[in-house]
């Protein structure tokens, strides 16, 4: 009876012994920024400098800065140019792998290759490809059109980072949508098919509806990737973020503007803050509006 009564004793701190590490991890590499972060945005804090409280000093040099709303439009733009290619193109590539045919795991493992692939060592290929001297404009020249400035127009610079993007996201939402796909009940497109319905008529009335929920998903995900898009840009267009920095992008913003031993980590941690604030907005307008749809 003594060793019962000493277990239950011990039962309500055995779950958080088991948490206690997980939650030290949390602690220390989430909430602990997080909250450093929104503590900083309201001081003047630079990298060698504690800094002092200013309140709303950041985040009112932000409605006047230049580069704010330069970086709020380029990464609104990528939010409109990936997102409905990330939800649409793979659907498309997971219907086309989703057979058990002889050698489609081939092709699975190609299409998922660019997800695995070091992000530094895709953006070194996508620059050998458009540069002014890469393959891609090699090939335009011979056939006649000429050079086209991929990384040096500041338009085509943004698009061919949203194509990075899109390139290296189709392969981690195909199997998104693969495990989606795998749990819709096949009678629905055999009844479908003996009503006369085509491809493109099943698959507006049987999949689409099947796999809504995972649409979302994948739109939500996309967005708030898409809006704190960094590595793809950075890697186009440099550190000055293109021609006079207009491809700069919210996070590059942050980038530029903490580092260094000048970094104004104050001002830097304002413009974190905003993002995530908008990253917070933006998953919530993607869950409303599937309620509402559903409603």
């Amino acid at each position: 009876m003594a060793d019962v009564s000493r277990v239950r004793r011990q039962l309500p701190t055995s779950p958080w012994l088991f948490a206690a590490p997980g939650l030290l991890v949390v602690g220390a590499f989430v909430l602990y920024p997080f909250v450093s972060t929104v503590v900083n945005s309201f001081t003047d804090r630079r990298t060698l400098i504690p800094g002092r409280f200013v309140g709303l000093a950041n985040f009112r040099e932000l409605i006047h800065d230049d580069m704010f709303w330069t970086g709020l439009r380029n990464s609104a733009l990528y939010i409109v140019g990936v997102v409905p290619a990330l939800v649409v193109l793979p659907l498309l590539l997971a219907l086309l792998v989703q057979k058990n045919i002889p050698g489609i795991t081939f092709f699975r493992s190609a299409f998922y290759t660019p997800v695995v692939a070091s992000v530094v060592v895709v953006g070194l290929i996508w620059v050998w490809l458009l540069d002014e001297r890469g393959l891609v404009n090699s090939l335009l020249e011979t056939v006649g059109i000429g050079r086209i400035g991929f990384l040096s127009d500041q338009w085509l610079l943004l698009l061919s980072a949203m194509a990075v993007t899109v390139w290296r996201g189709l392969g981690y939402y195909m199997i998104i949508y693969l495990a989606a796909l795998a749990n819709v009940p096949r009678e629905l497109h055999e009844a479908a098919a003996v009503d006369g319905a085509g491809a493109v008529r099943r698959f507006l009335t049987v999949t689409v509806p099947a796999v809504r929920s995972t649409m979302v998903l994948v739109a939500a995900l996309s967005s708030v990737g898409a809006f704190k898009t960094f590595s793809e840009v950075y890697l186009l267009a440099g550190p000055d973020g293109g021609p006079a920095g207009e491809d700069t992008t919210l996070v590059m913003l942050v980038q530029q503007t903490g580092t260094g031993l000048t970094g104004r980590v104050g001002y830097a941690s304002a413009l974190s803050v905003v993002v995530f604030v908008v990253t917070v907005v933006l998953m919530l307008l993607v869950l409303r509006a599937d309620r509402r749809e559903r409603t």
